[in-house]
């Protein structure tokens, strides 16, 4: 019998303290790089995006990997990526943790969507504002002051 799944994530990380490091110029080439980290862990990258200070990954997690270890390599990797071609200057890493939402096949396009448009969606509430509003509408308990 073989394995069939469909695991939806949305993903949500930002830079240590949110700091607005990921200039424009530079976020292409960590996409691109973020993405063949999923692909050669055969999980499928449906969109990324982000802003200065956090990225969005909509993904499909292939059921031999582990999201922990999965979020741990991206970090660790983008991060020596970043200062290895001196992408971001001024980056001084990721935060601890990340957000991490399963969502539904009937919901992908419209959170497809959402990713592709992050730069509006924040010029209406911050990068904090809209993680507690995930965090909130997800029904996750959380302590604010582990979110900064």
């Amino acid at each position: 019998m073989s394995t069939n799944t469909q695991i939806f994530y949305h993903i949500v990380f930002s830079t240590k303290y949110r700091e607005r490091t990921l200039h424009a110029d530079g976020r292409p080439a960590l996409f691109r790089y973020i993405t063949a980290i999923l692909k050669n862990k055969k999980c499928h990258m449906y969109r990324i995006n982000g802003v200065e200070d956090h990225l969005h990954m909509l993904m499909d997690l292939h059921p031999s990997t582990s999201l922990s270890d999965l979020i741990k390599d991206i970090k660790l990797a983008s991060s020596k990526f970043i200062k290895e071609n001196k992408l971001f200057p001024s980056f001084g890493g990721w935060q601890d943790g990340y957000g991490a939402f399963t969502c539904s096949y009937r919901e992908k396009d419209a959170l497809i969507a959402y990713v592709n448009n992050q730069e509006r969606h924040h010029q209406k509430k911050s990068s904090m504002e809209e993680f507690i509003e995930f965090l909130n509408d997800a029904g996750v308990e959380y302590d604010e002051k582990y979110l900064g």
